[in-house]
């Protein structure tokens, strides 16, 4: 039985190997014809990091903790003014104490602001505090995993410690190298509904469906709701129900959602002062303001997609909920079993990512045929290691590299 030690020192160790070798399922599906590459989905999944959540701070919680222990401090020092010989030792002892925990959480808050980040983890550096569902956190890192629609085998899994608002270009960008091309279609949920992501996805040619979040706020009047408004693209104005015209004075004002930057423009019309549907339209009495985002065309786009094929957009969850169901609910990979940092964490989700590529290819591709395979293939491999050595002690000028050997024998074979 290896020790704890070792498997630990492993993954740490050979993060990207274990990364190549789910790799090389891809590559196995891709010989059997198993991968389609016509639709893809991504989601993402939390698994808990091995942090507690009293062994992670905020500024706040530093905060909270300093100003216990300041009142404790002063109740020490009250004590110790009225106690006697034999008490002013213990309380001393209780001083030094609290003394050390301030010097700790004063040690935190300086290494939150020189790290510029939000949050700090002491057991697992790298884990952040998540929302898991509803108002649920855990101290998690995050799983980004992208499945082809027809096998159901995982493309790609990215482990990180941010949430999914900026996560879809960087995987479409993956999913498009793996794959060969764009010509896909991506499903997506409404979690990945930023703007710059949606352009970055459309800007590759992918055919986006991400699902659309909900209005933030509503007219009092359903039927003047954003989506009442109508664009002219060619004169870049609104129209708003009651038939009038919302101009803007071209400007772009930042907004911020997040620690997400993005521009806007504004669009009114002076006709809202008289028009008899204000209170219908807006509790601003100064009439109504229409945001306009940088974005706005990219998300036309996405919505008009789903418009057009709302049944592909439903199969989503069938398609990315049968990875993480096996995963999380049948092997119980609810967590990370590893700390120290996301490398040693994404060796431990490829490994599991990795399992369940071959337990698929195992299911679908017939057993003796999959085992020849499997056998050329360590051949092949053990082939190229013996020329590998046979060149390498080689000093001939004349004998061609291993590699297009290994080319010519491979494709011989």
């Amino acid at each position: 039985m290896p020790d704890h030690n070792t498997i630990s020192n492993f993954r740490r160790d050979n993060e990207k190997s274990i990364r190549k070798v789910f790799r090389h399922t891809v590559s196995i599906a891709k010989q059997f014809n198993l991968i389609g590459g016509r639709l893809i989905a991504c989601d993402s999944t939390k698994l808990r990091a091995q942090n507690s959540k009293k062994n992670n701070f905020n500024e706040n919680k530093i905060i909270q903790h300093l100003q216990y222990i300041e009142k404790r401090l002063d109740e020490y020092n009250q004590a110790l003014e009225h106690a006697d010989e034999e008490n002013q030792k213990t309380i001393s002892e209780q001083i030094e104490k609290q003394n050390e925990r301030k010097q700790k959480y004063l040690d935190l808050s300086r290494q939150l602001n020189e790290s510029e980040e939000t949050q700090i983890s002491t057991s697992d550096p790298d884990s952040r505090q998540m929302i898991i569902r509803n108002s649920i956190t855990e101290v998690a890192y995050n799983v980004q995993t992208t499945v082809d629609a027809k096998n159901l085998l995982t493309l790609d899994y990215k482990l990180t410690n941010e949430n999914d608002s900026k996560a879809m270009g960087p995987m479409l960008g993956r999913a498009k190298k793996i794959l060969g091309s764009a010509d896909f279609t991506a499903l997506y949920d409404k979690g990945y509904h930023t703007g710059s992501e949606l352009k970055t996805g459309i800007e590759m040619s992918v055919k986006l469906m991400v699902a659309i979040p909900g209005v933030a706020s509503f007219a009092p009047d359903s039927r003047y709701n954003f989506d009442k408004f109508i664009y002219n693209d060619e004169n870049d104005t609104y129209t708003c129900p009651q038939q009038k015209v919302l101009n803007t004075n071209g400007n772009w004002y930042i907004k911020s959602k997040q620690r997400y930057i993005y521009y806007v423009k504004h669009y009114k019309t002076s006709a809202c002062s008289s028009c008899p549907a204000l209170a219908l339209c807006t509790k601003n009495k100064k009439g109504r303001l229409i945001e306009r985002s940088e974005y706005q065309p990219y998300m036309d786009q996405n919505k008009a997609n789903i418009e057009r094929s709302p049944d592909i957009y439903k199969k989503r969850q069938a398609i990315i909920e049968h990875t993480y169901g096996i995963i999380k609910r049948q092997w119980g990979f609810y967590f990370i079993s590893t700390k120290k940092g996301i490398k040693r964490a994404s060796a431990d989700v490829g490994l599991m990512f990795t399992a369940l590529n071959l337990r698929r290819l195992m299911n679908i591709i017939d057993k003796n045929m999959f085992k020849r395979f499997l056998r050329e293939l360590a051949s092949l491999f053990v082939l190229k290691t013996a020329l590998l050595k046979l060149f390498s002690a080689s000093t001939k000028p004349h004998i061609a590299s291993p590699d297009f050997c290994y080319i010519e024998i491979k494709s011989s074979a």
